[in-house]
């Protein structure tokens, strides 16, 4: 969950799932995490509703590590 300040300022980004503190100083977050977004479309169970949510990188980890089939990974060789 990212939380912002009355100027749109990045303030807090706290992990969905476990509730950790991730770093952010200057309103630049300075730690690893996933972002979520899923807007559900008709024939879903949730028609026209948006999920959004962070997830630190341990949670990510244990995540993925549940899934039958292994996410595909690729590496860069440049990053921003």
């Amino acid at each position: 969950m990212k939380i912002y300040d009355e100027h749109q300022r990045l303030q807090k980004v706290v992990c969905n799932r476990c509730e950790k503190n991730l770093f952010v100083e200057n309103g630049l977050l300075k730690d690893s995490v996933f972002e979520g977004k899923q807007s559900f479309g008709y024939f879903s169970g949730r028609d026209g509703v948006t999920h959004r949510f962070e997830l630190c990188e341990e949670c990510y980890n244990e995540w993925i590590g549940m899934f039958r089939i292994p996410v595909e990974e690729t590496e860069n060789t440049e990053m921003i």
